[in-house]
Order: structure tokens, then sequence, then C-alpha cells
């Protein structure tokens, strides 16, 4: 029986969404292993819209779950009724690091396999680490949907930044942010543990 997979998605673009490069890989990938994939997005207006050929911020606003549509195709659905219990993973596209892995009760999963880029809509429409860093806060609806995934005890794939999301949420958890010493002083400001691996 194909894995079912959650894949949740920030908007589109890398200065204020969800990289399209990484979710293409991401999708490719979960394709080609056979899942069943379904897209989410939170139904909210991004932090800002960037004009991605000078990359400065505009005026305009933008829908996330609208913005997320362009890569899904249309099929994509309101973050809000994701429903944990019809999924056996999740992943979260990000932006920022070039690798990551997490390890928890030892599982690890390793995200630089799956994409190499990403997109600042994690940190920017997800949560406002963009702006906050260490003092950021997590969208609820996302804090909820990593929360219960992790008490099922179900796989949970965080590519690039999105490790951040988890290190803001799970106590104790084990994460890579790659190279960025940037990134890496925040892993170990909330007490987690940061792997060169």
């Amino acid at each position: 029986m194909a894995k079912r997979v959650a894949v949740i998605l920030s908007g589109c673009g890398v200065y204020d969404g969800t990289e399209v490069h990484e979710a293409s890989a991401v999708l490719v990938h979960l394709s080609r292993a056979g899942a069943k994939v379904q897209m989410f997005a939170p139904n909210a207006d991004q932090m800002h819209v960037v004009n991605h050929c000078e990359g400065k911020p505009t005026e305009e606003k933008r829908n996330i779950l609208q913005e997320s549509a362009r890569i899904a195709r249309g099929d994509i659905t309101d973050l809000a009724k994701l429903n944990v219990s019809e999924f056996d993973a999740c992943i979260i596209p990000g932006k920022a690091a070039s690798s990551t892995k997490v390890t928890y009760n030892n599982f690890c999963f390793t995200t630089s396999l799956c994409a190499p880029t990403g997109g600042f809509g994690v940190a920017k429409n997800l949560s406002d680490w963009a702006v906050k860093n260490k003092d950021c806060t997590v969208l609820p609806q996302v804090e909820k949907i990593i929360t219960a995934f992790h008490k099922a005890k179900k796989p949970l794939a965080l590519c690039c930044i999105s490790p951040v999301l988890a290190a803001k949420i799970i106590p104790g958890c084990e994460l890579t942010v790659g190279q960025d010493k940037e990134c890496e002083k925040y892993v170990h400001t909330h007490s987690h543990t940061h792997s060169k691996r």
C-alpha cells in the first residue's frame, strides 16, 4: 500500500514562499517512491511579496494557499483541514541552509538527498523566524501539525530552514542546518543538539 505523505507549502518563490526547485525535487522523489501525496498550505496572507526580478519587497498582498496552488497545479488543501491520522509522514520544504538532518528517537531524516535549495516561506509565512530569529513564533496551525506528527511518532522531513520549526516546538531534538553558523547558534539557544553530520 502506498505511503500517504502530506507536503506543507508556504507560498511560491524563493524569496517569499516555497522554492519551486525544492518542492519539485521533493515531489519527484515521492512520486518515484510510489507515495500518495497531498499538498497543503495555510489560507492566510504572506508576510510580504517580493519582486523576484529585483529581490525587493512590493506593496501588493498575496495569499499563501493561492500562491502554493501554483506549485500544486491547483490541487491543494487548506492546512486547517490536514488530519494527521490520514497520513504516514509529513514534509515541509524550506530555505536557507543547503542540507538538514533531524534525529529524534532514533529516526533520522536527511533532507539534502531530497532537495538542495529552499524558499524563505518557512521563515516568513510558517513562522516569523526571518524577523525574530531565536525569539520567533510558529504559526499555530503548523505547530499543531508538527506536534501531532511527533506525538504519533510519524516521520517529519524538514528541509533546509524548516528544522528551526522543530527546534522551537519539539524539546530535545537533534538537528543540523548544514554549515550556516548563524542558524547553528539559534539551534543552541534552544538547548538542542546541532549535529555536524
